[in-house]
């Protein structure tokens, strides 16, 4: 980790997606292992933790547990379970939307939670303004992460998202939300909206990748995955 990935000016916390269907891959992407024996869910636990701000675990209820506990304490870095914006509405179909209305929801509640935990004074950082996204389909570290797309802050001033890109494609779930758009997010959502390009296209600034990042990102079965893994740096 770099000198620049240590400042987290503006940083308020990270959250890992962790609650996909994950129908293709036939299992959770958040407990496939890696070829060193780290589930991927611990892995960018471990990473997170790095930045030394609360994490949040967006598992739509699946309650998935890490290996970390003990280093987390250490480091006095909160780990945080959090459910799904509107997942306990009263309308059971309206509930069933919700449960699997995509990564939409998951980060409202997470820029929910950030918004609270400023306000109770738990970020360490009093210009907390961003929410780092992280999601299971990447092997991309947290820390190289935010290392990119932190440089984009005040290039983008008028931008309240900065995601990731390739030649060809925006990844909106690797990358920073500022907590200022939670208000806006929870009634996109609250209209029966769940699309993330539609909401993100007005706010988003893209940072492109090299091509050894796409190697390590958006896998959806397990050859994917095998592919994603020997990608990694060795």
């Amino acid at each position: 980790m770099t000198d620049r990935s240590n400042n987290l000016d503006g940083l308020a916390g990270g959250v890992i997606l962790a609650g996909g269907a994950s129908r293709r891959m036939g299992t959770a992407k958040a407990m496939l292992t890696l070829p060193s024996g780290e589930q991927l869910l611990d892995y960018h636990v471990r990473h997170a933790s790095k930045l030394q701000v609360p994490i949040l675990i967006a598992d739509n209820g699946r309650d998935f547990q890490t290996g970390l506990d003990v280093h987390l304490e250490s480091l006095n870095v909160p780990v945080i379970h959090i459910t799904d914006y509107g997942a306990d509405l009263d309308s059971s179909e309206h509930d069933e939307q919700i449960k699997t209305g995509g990564a939409l929801v998951a980060i409202e509640s997470a820029l929910q939670t950030l918004s609270d935990l400023n306000d109770l004074g738990v970020s360490k950082n009093v210009q907390a303004l961003w929410l780092l996204v992280i999601s299971c389909d990447s092997l991309i570290p947290a820390t190289d992460l935010w290392q990119k797309l932190q440089c984009e802050m005040s290039l983008a001033a008028d931008k309240k998202v900065i995601c990731l890109k390739d030649d060809s494609h925006l990844y909106p779930l690797l990358g920073l939300y500022q907590l200022s758009i939670e208000r806006d997010l929870k009634n996109y959502i609250d209209s029966g909206q769940r699309r993330v390009m539609q909401f993100i296209q007005p706010l988003v600034q893209a940072v492109p990748f090299s091509k050894e990042w796409q190697n390590l990102t958006n896998f959806n079965t397990l050859e994917d995955f095998k592919q994603a893994c020997a990608a990694l740096p060795k």
